[in-house]
C-alpha cells in the first residue's frame, strides 16, 4: 500500500525507508544543509520503482541554473517518466512541471505547481521549486503571495514550517513590505535556528533600508546556523561583504572576497554571480580588481554552448570579464549570448522573454561604458533600469545596475542630471551611508 509522508502528500512508494530518504532530501532542499543527492540515491535504492526520487534529483540539478548539468537532469527525468506508471498524480505533477523547467518554459511550470497548491497547500516540494523558480524570473508578487496561500494550511509543529515561513519572508522583502518581511523572518528563526533562508531574508530588509551594522551584526549573531556544511554560505558571505561595502570598508570587502568568494569556495554558477557581483562594485568604486576577476573568469565554464541559458548568468559572467579588462572576450560574449538566447523558436522560452527585454540591452549598455561611451550607456542603463525585475534576481541584486549607472554618469558631464535623479531617488529610500555619500560626491551633489 502506498504511504503518505507528515502532511498527508499521496507517495508511490510502499517502503518506509525510501519515503523517509526523500523526506531528509526535501529538508535539505530547503535548508541547503548539504546537497540532497545521496539521500536520494537512499531512496531509489530502497524502491527502485518510485519516481519521484528521480525527479528530485532532476529539479535539484536544474535549481543550480548550471548549464552543464542540463544533461544529467535530463537523464533523471526520462528514469522518472519509464516508472510513471505506478506514480501518484503528484509525482505526475511533479514530473511534467519539472520538465517544463527542463524545457525552458519555466513560467508555465510554476502555473503548474501553482494550480496544484491550490488543493495541495502542504505540498512543501512544490512550494520550494516554485518559489526558486519565481525568484529566477523576477515574480515578485508570487514570491510573496504563493507562500501566503499555503501558510495558515500548515501546523507551526511541522518540522518544515520555519522554512516555509521564510519563503514567506523573502517574498515580503521583495514586495517591498519590509517590517513585515523582518518580522516573519525573525518567527521563523525563533521556530528553527537552522533556517538560512529566514538568516537570509532577514539580511535582505537590512540591505533595502541601508542598516549596514545591523546587518553584519545579524549574520555573525547567526553565523553558527550557516557558515559550515551548508551551501548558502557563499550568499550570505557575499551579503556580509555587502554591508561592509556599505561602509565603504573596501579592505574589509577583498577580505572576504579572498576568503570565501573565490578558489575553490565557488562550486557552482550561483556562487560565482555573486563573486562576479562583488567584484563588479569595487570595480564602480574605483578599485583594482582585474587579477582577482581574471582568475574568476579562468575558472568558470564560459565555453559558447552555455552562452544564453540564462539571462541574469550571462550578464554577471560579462562583468568578470569586464572588470578584468577583457574586452575581446566580453564582445564575442554578447554577440554568443544574443545569438543563442534571441534565436527564433516556436515556442518561446522564458530565458528569451529575458534576454530580449533586459539581458541583452544590460550587455550592450555594460559594452558601452566599458569602451569609454558614458553617456550613451548612461542612457541605456536608465532605459533598462524599469524593468531588470523581469530577468530575476533580488533588490539587492539588482542594484548593481543603479551603481553602474551612477558610475556611468558620475563619467559623463551630460548625464549629471539623469544620475542626480537615481541619487536622490537612491537616498530617500535608505539613510546616507558612506557609499551614498561617495557616489553623491561623484555626481557634484550638495550634502548636509
Amino acid at each position: 500500500m502506498a504511504l503518505k509522508d507528515s502532511r498527508g502528500n499521496l507517495l508511490g512508494t510502499d517502503s518506509a525507508a525510501a519515503r523517509d530518504a526523500v523526506e531528509s532530501a526535501l529538508w535539505r532542499m530547503m535548508s541547503f544543509y548539504e546537497p540532497p543527492l545521496a539521500d536520494l540515491e537512499c531512496a531509489s535504492a530502497h524502491d527502485p520503482h518510485w519516481p519521484l526520487p528521480h525527479v528530485m534529483k532532476a529539479g535539484f540539478l536544474l535549481s543550480l541554473t548550471e548549464p552543464s548539468l542540463r544533461a544529467q537532469a535530463r537523464t533523471d527525468l526520462e528514469r522518472a517518466q519509464a516508472l510513471l506508471e505506478r506514480a501518484s498524480p503528484r509525482e505526475r505533477t511533479h514530473c511534467e512541471a519539472t520538465q517544463r523547467v527542463l524545457d525552458g518554459r519555466w513560467h508555465d511550470a510554476c502555473a503548474l505547481w501553482d494550480e496544484w497548491l491550490l488543493d495541495h497547500p502542504r505540498d512543501a516540494l512544490a512550494l520550494q521549486w516554485a518559489h526558486l523558480w519565481d525568484f529566477y524570473r523576477g515574480d515578485a508578487p508570487n514570491l510573496r503571495a504563493r507562500p501566503a496561500r499555503a501558510l495558515p494550511e500548515w501546523e507551526p509543529a511541522d518540522p518544515l514550517y520555519a522554512h516555509v515561513l521564510a519563503l514567506h519572508a523573502f517574498g515580503l522583502e521583495e514586495c517591498n513590505l519590509q517590517q513585515q518581511a523582518e518580522e516573519a523572518g525573525r518567527r521563523a528563526l525563533a521556530l528553527d535556528a537552522r533556517s538560512p533562508w529566514a538568516i537570509h531574508a532577514v539580511a535582505h530588509v537590512m540591505e533595502m533600508q541601508g542598516r549596514f551594522d545591523d546587518g553584519a551584526a545579524w549574520l555573525r549573531q547567526n553565523q553558527a546556523a550557516w557558515v559550515e556544511g551548508n551551501g548558502y554560505a557563499c550568499h550570505l558571505w557575499w551579503h556580509l561583504a555587502l554591508f561592509r561595502l556599505e561602509g565603504l570598508d573596501d579592505a574589509g570587502v577583498l577580505r572576504l572576497v579572498d576568503a570565501h568568494l573565490a578558489g575553490d569556495a565557488l562550486q557552482v554558477t550561483l556562487q560565482r554571480v555573486d563573486a562576479a557581483s562583488m567584484l563588479w562594485r569595487l570595480h564602480l568604486l574605483g578599485v583594482d580588481v582585474r587579477q582577482r576577476s581574471a582568475a574568476l573568469v579562468a575558472q568558470w565554464d564560459l565555453a559558447d554552448d552555455s552562452a544564453g541559458y540564462y539571462a541574469f548568468n550571462d550578464v554577471h559572467a560579462l562583468l568578470a570579464m569586464l572588470a578584468a579588462d577583457d574586452g575581446a572576450r566580453a564582445e564575442h560574449w554578447v554577440a554568443r549570448c544574443a545569438e543563442r538566447a534571441l534565436a527564433a523558436d516556436d515556442a518561446p522560452r522564458a530565458n528569451h522573454t529575458m534576454a530580449r527585454e533586459v539581458g541583452a540591452p544590460l550587455m550592450r549598455a555594460l559594452l558601452a561604458l566599458a569602451r569609454g561611451e558614458a553617456g550613451s550607456a548612461a542612457q541605456a542603463l536608465y532605459a533598462v533600469r524599469g524593468k531588470a525585475q523581469r530577468f530575476g534576481g533580488s533588490h539587492a541584486q539588482r542594484d548593481l545596475v543603479d551603481q553602474t549607472l551612477l558610475a556611468a554618469a558620475a563619467a559623463d558631464p551630460g548625464s549629471r542630471a539623469l544620475g542626480r535623479a537615481v541619487f536622490n531617488e537612491r537616498r530617500s529610500a535608505r539613510p546616507m551611508s558612506p557609499l551614498t555619500r561617495r557616489w553623491g560626491e561623484r555626481l557634484g551633489v550638495t550634502m548636509p
